[in-house]
């Protein structure tokens, strides 16, 4: 039951299952898992979930103004992203994925 718990709380913080069953070859396959075991288990998830905060944060504080993301839809991407020049850094949200926001020339 414990495994079966620890799989679907995994999936509620995003983890996928492949994640999730490399988890589960660090438990004992005989016998019941002990509190360390467990203990081990989640801490090899810790970095992941951290850096997973770290990316909602930053997506709660900058949803709202321009994240890079090319979409030229603000009225200040005009002014933070002419023609759409972030895009040169890749796809997605350059500046929610951590790229440094540069002053971009206009023109």
């Amino acid at each position: 039951m414990r495994r079966v718990s620890l799989i679907r709380a995994a999936q509620e913080v995003g983890l996928s299952l492949a994640e999730v069953a490399v988890a589960l070859e660090t438990l004992p396959h005989r016998g019941t898992p002990t509190k360390r075991d467990w203990e081990r288990l989640s801490r090899s998830w810790r970095n992941r979930l951290d850096s997973q905060i770290t990316e909602l944060q930053a997506l709660r504080d900058e949803l709202t103004d321009c994240i890079g993301c090319g979409c030229l839809s603000l009225k200040s991407c005009a002014i933070f992203n002419p023609a759409d020049a972030v895009s040169e850094k890749g796809s997605g949200p350059r500046y929610l994925l951590g790229d440094e926001r540069v002053a971009i020339p206009a023109g």
